[in-house]
Formats: C-alpha cells, structure tokens, sequence
C-alpha cells in the first residue's frame, strides 16, 4: 500500500478565462479521470475530514483514502476494483463506522492540468459534478502541493498565483465538499465564559473523544508514532477531566468510563514508551558513533515495540474498545451530580495538592518522588486546561509553565528509564566502551533535568499566584 503525505494550500482562480501565470518548470499532459465517494448515509467520514474514493483513469482503478494530519493528510492508494474498497483500507474505518455501509454519496469527473516547479506542483482541477452522465455543477479549483520543496517554495507559488489574481480562503473546501455543499469539519472551539461548569466539562471531553477518533485510523496503520502519541494523549486527557470533574458528576456514570479508559491507556503505554525510548537511544547512538556496538540492543527494543504494538492492535480490535467509542459519543452529555462547584475551584484543588506534593521536594529527592511530581503538575495542568474559560488570560501562562516543567520531568524521567534498560543490556560491559557512553549520555541529561526542575517549579508557582 502506497502511503504520502500531502502538503498543499487551495485557491480559487477569479474566473473561467483565467491562466496560470509563466511559473517556468514542466507541464505534464493532461489527464482525465472519474472519482466515486464512498462514505456513510450520513457522511460520517467527511464529518471527521475523511474521504474514501475510487479513482477510474484509462481503465485502472485505485482506492485512496485521505486521513487528517497535523501537517497535512496523509493520502493511502490500493489498486482494486470498484465494487468495494479492499480491506486494508476499510480495517482502518472500523472505529468511525462500527457496523455502518459504506455506499457511494457522488461522482465528479476532473480535467487536470498539473505544472512541476521546485519541487511543487501547480494543480489546475476543472471539476464536473455527475449524476449518471449528466453533469450537475462545475468549477476550478488550484493547487499548490509539495512533492519535494521545503514551505518557502509553497509560500513564495501561492503570492505568485496571488499576483495573478487567485485568492484563498477559508471557504475553500474539498472537492467532495463542494459537491454536496457540505461543511468543513469544524475545528475545535473555545469554550464560551459563562458555560455552566457541567456543560462545559463535556464540550471538554467531548473535543478529546473526537482527538481519540482521529487518530484511530494511524494507530492502526502503525506508519507514523505522532499518531499514537496524540491518541494516548486525548486518552489521558479524557481520565484526567472525569477525574477533576469527580465533584462536578454522577458517579454511576463517570467511573465506568474511567475504568474503560484506564484499560485503553494500559494497552497503550508500553508501545508509546517504547517509541520514547528507542528515538532516544538511537538518538544518542548517533552522537557517539558505533552504531554497530548497539545492534543488538535496537533490535531487541525493536521486537518488544513489535510485540507492543500487537497488543495495541488487538484492543482496538475488540468489542470492548467498540463499546467504550460507543459511550464516548455520548461523553458531551455527562450526568451531573448537581454539586455546585466551579471548574475553578476544580482546579484550586489540583493546584493546592501540587503544592504540597512539591513541598516534600528538592533537589536530591529520589527519581520516583520526581516522577510523582510530574504526574501531579500534569493532572494540575489538565484542571487549568478545563476551567480556562473561568480562569481567564492568566491561565495560559500557568498552562505554559506547566507544561514546561512536565517537559523537564519527562526527560528526567525519560534517561532514567533509558539508562536501566542500557545497563540490563550491556550487564559489566557497560562500565566501558560504548555502552559507558551511552550511559554517560543518559546520566548528563538525568542531571541537567534535576537541575533545571526546581526554576521552572518557581516559575510554575508565580503563574499559579496570579490565578488566585
């Protein structure tokens, strides 16, 4: 299965007789092709910024899915026939449909005409939009999409197609979008100041069940370790706020769902960790020089990662995380305990047991007591996160500091755990040759991370005083 990653920015030429401006590079001949949609009766991968379509040109056909990137999307192409799109694409969909058909929702015949510059491509899309054979709606769309170049080249096309009298904008919708004059899928909102605390602590959750959702796909596919990152993050987020929000809930409704989310964050754990770890160690493998010296030990993270990674994949294969996506769609309607308390006052709890936690702390303590540490600027974090809108602007400067100071105690944390897995390794060898080295590399970022926590802890407390 081909896998990219598409960068690019849309435009709208001003009108019918516009031409692309001389850009120099090579124009491709022209090609023709039909695609066909695929997606639920009630366009629940477009919803998620998803499209699944069949592209037919000169009698073949592919399969290509587009799935959401922080930098772009990442594009998926199978070759097969149209019938149905082959199961290495479709395994990838079970989070989002979870029983639902997919059918095909419209056909659009594009005329391409494509320009090659610097590594870019200038696309210029005549677009009919079909129904049988007769075309319902037309129009133009322009490309500028990096294949090769670096971000100046895409800035510096799109002001010369700006020039010539293109626009952009935030209108500008896929294809699939125009065609049915769907929205674009909404980005998350700020919370408004006056939400109910309630009402506001499921806008939360729900925002983060959505980051769950969009990164299901990627865990599954397994190319890229952000995708995992994010998706255990929005996992200990969701954790995080029903646990802040204990005061704010029904239990009957809220501890179920954090025990379904405390298994799905066990699942995940040691494969995250071991992504972690082994960007570390090669890290620093390639600093010092030698790689051959620590073969063995990549290769033996490397099937521990193999192994996690199965374990990842087979929750998300089971009825019981199916079950768990069932309830989070629910998540944006909590059940409330009626109690009365603010998500200020939330986060004042979180706050004071963060205080008194690092009060038992300084410089010598033992690398667990930091490790605790961390977990409580966290949790403190994640209470500021979810009462912004009643804390107002001076929330975010502790939010920063914050995660400034987990930052430090993660790669505390992080040289710690690298540096037992170096020794378990390398056994008495490792007082010497390269595996000392290694040692050493871990044990110098162990100490400046202890030396840096106790300032970006003075840092965090001056934030928290002018939330008070």
């Amino acid at each position: 299965m081909k896998e990219t990653l598409e960068r690019e920015v849309k435009l709208a030429p001003p009108g019918e007789g516009f031409v692309l401006p001389e850009l120099g590079g090579e124009v491709d001949p022209t090609r023709v092709f039909t695609s066909t949609y695929h997606d639920s009766a009630d366009f629940l991968l477009a919803r998620h910024g998803i499209t699944l379509r069949h592209r037919l040109e000169r009698g073949a056909g592919v399969w290509q899915l587009k799935l959401p990137r922080a930098t772009g999307r990442a594009e998926l192409e199978q070759p097969g026939p149209p019938a149905r799109p082959p199961l290495e694409l479709s395994s990838l969909l079970v989070a989002f449909l979870r029983g639902r058909e997919l059918g095909p929702v419209a056909r659009l015949r594009t005329r391409r005409e494509v320009v090659r510059v610097d590594g870019a491509e200038i696309v210029d899309d005549a677009v009919s939009v079909l129904a049988g054979q007769r075309v319902t709606a037309r129009f133009r769309e322009l490309e500028v999409e990096l294949v090769g170049g670096d971000e100046q080249t895409l800035r510096r096309l799109v002001k010369e197609l700006r020039g010539a009298g293109a626009t952009t904008a935030a209108e500008l919708r896929p294809k699939l979008y125009r065609a049915l004059d769907l929205p674009s899928p909404a980005a998350a909102a700020e919370i408004p100041k006056k939400t109910p605390p309630d009402a506001a602590l499921g806008l939360a959750m729900a925002e983060q069940a959505r980051q769950l959702l969009a990164h299901d796909p990627g865990v599954r596919l397994g190319s890229d370790p952000e995708d995992l990152h994010e998706f255990r993050v929005a996992t200990r987020r969701l954790r995080a706020f029903l646990r802040a929000g204990r005061p704010l809930l029904e239990p009957s409704w809220s501890e179920p769902l954090r025990d379904e989310l405390r298994w799905l964050g066990g699942a995940l754990g040691p494969a995250r960790d071991l992504d972690v770890l082994i960007e570390r160690i090669e890290e620093d493998v390639a600093g010092i020089g030698g790689e051959d010296a620590f073969a063995g030990l990549l290769r033996a993270l490397e099937a521990e990662r193999v192994e996690a990674r199965r374990v990842v994949v087979e929750a998300l294969s089971s009825d019981r995380y199916l079950a768990l996506l069932d309830r989070l769609e629910h998540v944006g309607d909590p059940e409330p305990s009626g109690s009365g308390r603010t998500l200020r006052h939330v986060w004042r709890g979180e706050w004071k047991r963060t205080r008194k936690a690092f009060g038992r702390l300084d410089e010598g303590s033992p690398d667990d007591e930091l490790h605790a540490g961390r977990i409580r600027v966290k949790r403190a974090r994640y209470a500021a996160e979810l009462a912004a809108h009643e804390l107002g602007k001076p929330s975010r400067p502790f939010i920063r500091a914050a995660k400034e100071l987990q930052d430090v105690l993660g790669g505390h944390q992080d040289a710690v755990v690298a540096e037992e897995r170096i020794r378990a390794w390398a056994g008495k060898d490792v007082e010497t040759g390269a595996p000392a080295r290694l040692v050493e590399a871990e044990q110098e970022r162990r100490a400046s991370a202890r030396a840096a926590w106790p300032k970006a802890w003075d840092a965090l407390r001056k934030a928290a005083k002018r939330l008070s």
